[in-house]
């Protein structure tokens, strides 16, 4: 299982560097966040990372979905799904080995904001660290959340465009909710905002972790990866 998943990651990884799409993510990526660092640290005066881990989730919104939209789809356009099919790799092997690719370049994208936290502790004064561990994990759990539903809209087409498009859509669906309480009825608000991924990501970046926001996104992260599979497994009953 292990060596299955290993090896799907491993391609899938590669197959990022092989291609300009990880080079554009990552260059696009720390070009956007290092413009609204700069303007609050540099222009404004203000010693920490808040914009940042304001500004990156919204950045995710389209940078996600646009790395994780050929995941299955390009598979499934290729022809290749139905040789996987015939090779000893269960269903969730396949899904986690994507997922986890995507979820690496995610990652080492925050670590490319790095230089922005080694600006801070350079020229900043009463670092709150433990507000800034809690935020990158909250960016973390974000990515992560948004990386398993664009893996789910990657297994809906063979078209990565039409892919990238639902993507964008849910994802920028669990972004919005906490925006919308005026227009949800009142004893559905809690529900809504607890919804949002953006509330979730705000009570960590404040340093507080809450087991109700990391169950809140490891369930987010497993249901839309077991519907990724039920999605692929349902192709052999057709």
């Amino acid at each position: 299982m292990k060596n299955n998943i290993l090896n799907i990651f491993k391609k899938e990884f590669n197959g990022y560097f092989t291609s300009p799409m990880a080079y554009i993510f990552l260059v696009v990526f720390s070009l956007v966040n290092g413009y609204f660092f700069s303007n609050t640290f540099f222009l404004i005066g203000q010693s920490d990372l808040r914009a940042l881990f304001n500004i990156v989730p919204m950045v995710y919104l389209f940078f996600i979905p646009a790395i994780t939209m050929g995941l299955i789809a390009k598979e499934k356009n290729l022809g290749t799904m139905e040789v996987m099919s015939t090779l000893p790799i269960k269903d969730y092997e396949f899904v986690l080995g994507k997922y986890l690719a995507a979820l690496a370049l995610i990652i080492i994208g925050l670590f490319f904001t790095g230089i922005h936290f080694i600006t801070l502790v350079n020229f900043g004064t009463n670092i709150d660290y433990g507000a800034l561990f809690t935020g990158y994990l909250g960016l973390f759990f974000a990515g992560a959340v948004y990386a398993s539903i664009g893996t789910f809209s990657s297994s809906l087409f063979d078209n990565q465009v039409v892919a990238f498009i639902i993507g964008v859509f849910i994802v920028l669906m669990f972004f919005l909710f906490d925006k919308l309480l005026i227009f949800v009825p009142t004893f559905m608000a809690g529900i809504i905002q607890y919804l949002s991924v953006d509330y979730h990501i705000s009570n960590m970046s404040r340093g507080v972790i809450d087991t109700r926001n990391v169950i809140y996104f490891i369930s987010v992260i497993s249901i839309f990866l077991f519907a990724t599979v039920q999605v692929l497994s349902s192709r052999k009953w057709k």
